[in-house]
């Protein structure tokens, strides 16, 4: 009796167990990604598809929504934006904000740094 009661207990805390942690709040992310993603594919797996100003009006317009949430734009974000911006012919711009990405992401300064003087030439 005793080993069926043992036996019996294992999987009914389990599924206790089971049943708490499936009722958890969800935990909020820390960026907020818009259309980032979808941007950077789009970019990359169909070329010219998309005018660079239309690209550059999408990640404007998730940066205006990011905004008003206490979350912030991910890694490369503002990187892509300035890679954007230098395509469409605004270096300036593009500067502005791969010095943010490297100010905001120190691991991308390398990186960040070739793109700038890129920009400047």
């Amino acid at each position: 009796m005793r080993g069926l009661l043992k036996t019996m207990a294992v999987p009914g805390l389990l599924g206790l167990a089971l049943l708490t942690t499936g009722c958890a709040t969800k935990v909020p992310t820390l960026y907020q990604w818009g259309s980032y993603q979808e941007q950077v594919y789009g970019q990359y797996a169909n070329p010219g598809k998309v005018p660079v100003e239309a690209q550059i009006a999408a990640l404007e317009a998730d940066y205006q929504k990011i905004d008003l949430t206490s979350r912030k734009p991910p890694p490369g974000y503002y990187a892509h934006l300035g890679y954007l911006y230098f395509q469409a012919g605004k270096p300036a711009q593009a500067v502005q904000l791969f010095e943010t990405e490297k100010t905001l992401f120190p691991e991308a300064a390398t990186y960040m740094d070739l793109m700038v003087k890129q920009a400047k030439k």
